[in-house]
């Protein structure tokens, strides 16, 4: 009796989409998973001040935050704020000391504003103006 090899076919079935497990949507999609209509009107966000002067104006009030209710508050990433507060730590606009485990930063007011058209008013001035 000859012997017959028996080979094994497989197929690709496709899972059924899972209710248990969110789906993955293209970015810039809508609620359907479908593209925007071309020429569709997005509303556009956009606020006078910038996250620099949003850290700045937040850590004037004198509470002690951390970088995660600065997150929120700004409505930014923790990784962003501490990019920030180093950027204002390292050109003078904020000190920074130690309180236990906590970090506390305190505003130098006498700093001047980095844009020129600015320039001739201090982080001061702008801080009581907006406060």
């Amino acid at each position: 009796m000859a012997a017959t090899k028996r080979t094994r076919t497989t197929t690709t079935r496709r899972r059924a989409p899972s209710t248990d497990r969110p789906t993955r949507r293209a970015a810039g999609t809508g609620s359907a998973g479908r593209l925007p209509e071309v020429g569709a009107e997005r509303p556009r966000t956009w606020t006078f001040l910038t996250n620099h002067a949003h850290v700045l104006l937040c850590l004037a009030q004198g509470e002690s935050l951390t970088a995660r209710e600065l997150s929120q508050l700004i409505g930014i990433t923790e990784r962003a704020v501490q990019a920030i507060v180093a950027d204002l730590i390292a050109d003078g606009y904020l000190d920074k000391s130690k309180e236990g485990r906590r970090n506390r930063y305190t505003v130098n007011p006498s700093g001047r504003l980095r844009h020129p058209l600015e320039s001739a008013h201090t982080v001061g001035e702008l801080i009581e103006a907006l406060t």
